[in-house]
């Protein structure tokens, strides 16, 4: 077994490897041993047109936007927003209304409380729903996780976003990531459609991803049921910035290059025509003794767009006996 000195420095030993992992993220963040701090530029470009996302696209009132971008870097401590979970208080008031301070502070209390937090940063919003906003963050060795929301103008409570995407691979930081983006209901607020009114959700539900057929109801403005998929509406590209690039805040020019590519490429998404329930038939109207005619009518729900379904005949007509003959 070996005497007791050896013994007691091989339980140091371990006592202290154990002390060093318990101060470790944990989680799907393995232990990152790169250098200690990367900086990175992230540029976020909204890809939410009027062409991709046909359905109740908002051109005014106010017309398809993009909040602030709001994020952080963390360990695995931590989570702004996480899927199938419920939303915290400021994730809830940024989701609804765009209102920061509440996440704010829950961000500042979680790096006071158990130092999860390494840094805050933030991007200005984009004034449409196609365009780019961009600003750099700082990642550190025992904070490589990178979580952020940008809410969707307008919305019942809807953002998209990333949830502790890792920036570190072992022994060294990834020189770029792009990931696209869909959109997510925070679960506070049920509304189905872009200009909803407040209709708070009682009892709140959790964080959900919104696709192409849920939630399944043909009110939903991201309801497009012959997709197997929505299209992104944004995406996000972080590249590693170099010791000369550090302090030199834009996009670089191979981001700016990406973002362009991006917005000439927009999808087209299929409407189809959707059309009202037949009215009840008319009156018949004709002469005594000889057939009239009856017609019935329906309305058009929703215009087709980007080659959808084109609308059917409007209104009917079928041979009847008159009416009120004597």
């Amino acid at each position: 077994i070996g005497t007791p000195e050896e013994i007691f420095i091989i339980w140091t030993l371990l006592i202290t490897i154990l002390g060093y992992a318990s101060c470790l993220p944990v989680g799907d963040d393995s232990v990152c041993t790169a250098e200690e701090v990367a900086k990175y530029s992230i540029v976020f470009v909204g890809k939410w047109s009027q062409s991709a996302f046909p359905k109740q696209y908002p051109l005014y009132r106010p017309p398809a936007q993009w909040s602030s971008l709001l994020g952080v870097t963390h360990s695995s401590d931590y989570n702004m927003w996480k899927k199938d979970e419920y939303a915290s208080n400021g994730v809830r008031d940024f989701a609804e209304k765009g209102e920061a301070w509440t996440l704010m502070k829950e961000i500042e209390a979680a790096g006071e409380k158990i130092q999860s937090v390494h840094g805050i940063f933030s991007a200005p919003a984009i004034s449409s729903g196609t365009g780019q906003t961009f600003t750099e963050l700082e990642a550190h060795s025992r904070h490589s996780l990178v979580s952020f929301v940008v809410r969707i103008v307008p919305s019942p409570d809807w953002f998209v976003g990333v949830d502790s995407l890792n920036l570190c691979e072992g022994d060294h930081w990834k020189e770029q990531e792009t990931v696209d983006l869909f959109p997510y209901d925070a679960g506070t607020d049920s509304g189905f459609t872009f200009s909803s009114p407040n209709f708070a959700t009682i009892p709140q539900d959790t964080v959900t991803e919104i696709t192409s057929s849920s939630p399944s109801h043909p009110a939903n403005s991201f309801y497009y049921p012959k997709l197997k998929s929505l299209p992104p509406i944004a995406r996000v590209t972080m590249v590693k910035l170099k010791r000369s690039q550090l302090g030199r805040l834009g996009p670089q020019p191979n981001l700016t290059a990406v973002g362009n590519e991006i917005d000439d490429s927009v999808s087209e998404t299929p409407l189809d025509c959707e059309i009202s329930l037949w009215s009840s038939w008319g009156l018949c109207r004709g002469t005594c003794g000889k057939l009239g005619t009856k017609t019935r009518t329906r309305y058009v729900r929703l215009q087709p767009a980007n080659n959808g379904t084109p609308c059917p005949n409007l209104d009917e007509e079928t041979e009847c006996e008159p009416d009120n003959c004597v």
